[in-house]
């Protein structure tokens, strides 16, 4: 059965999340809901994208109310990953990591992405923790901690495959996508620095040369 991922966008590159996940091998991960290819009536990447991924409000680490679609997808390029602040494992060098790709990309191109990581543990997860969390590791604007109601986060985690029942069994997967152009990759957050770089690169030249 087919992901929006397969039947919906064009995965430009998609890598093996093999590895660890808070210091365990990967158990076996629940993917989202099988989905119809989309209907002759889809205009675009954006229709496509704006059937499949929820509109729920979620809250910021500065406590700002934000519909996930609308104010986080829409018309944007997006790297997306799954944590939460009292893990001991893989989630502190994941942050880390992203954090340098961040830095590493420069400030005329760091404008054009936005970084999503999302808690797997909202319950815990306020904002307040999120906050002090990015913090630790001196996030630049344009980064956005992610918590809400647990109902909420679990239907966007849900739909983007990063749903778990145990939060020390979430992966460790980057998914970088261009909600306009419908190009999504995946990619290891722990590659290197330089790596993530490159292929955010490439699908940004991607995106400008179909405008």
């Amino acid at each position: 059965m087919k992901t929006l991922f397969a039947a919906c966008f064009v995965l430009i590159t998609v890598l093996s999340a093999a590895g660890t996940i808070c210091g365990q091998p990967h158990p076996a991960h629940p993917q989202p809901p099988p989905v119809s290819k989309p209907l002759a009536n889809d205009k675009s990447p954006s229709d496509a994208a704006a059937k499949y991924f929820p509109n729920t409000e979620l809250i910021t680490q500065d406590g700002q109310k934000v519909k996930f679609y609308d104010d986080l997808l829409k018309d944007k390029f997006v790297l997306i990953n799954f944590m939460f602040t009292t893990c001991q494992g893989v989630c502190g060098p994941m942050t880390a990591n992203l954090s340098k790709v961040q830095q590493s990309l420069g400030q005329d191109v760091s404008k054009q992405v936005t970084f999503i990581s999302i808690s797997v543990d909202p319950t815990t997860d306020t904002p307040e923790r999120l906050k002090e969390y990015a913090n630790k590791f001196k996030v630049q604007p344009g980064w956005y901690f992610l918590t809400g109601k647990k109902q909420d986060v679990d239907l966007v985690l849900y739909k983007l495959g990063g749903y778990v029942e145990d939060k020390n069994a979430h992966n460790s997967i980057l998914i970088l996508g261009n909600s306009s152009t419908g190009e999504w990759a995946k990619i290891h957050a722990m590659a290197k620095p330089s790596e993530i770089a490159t292929t955010i690169n490439k699908m940004l030249t991607t995106a400008d040369s179909k405008r």
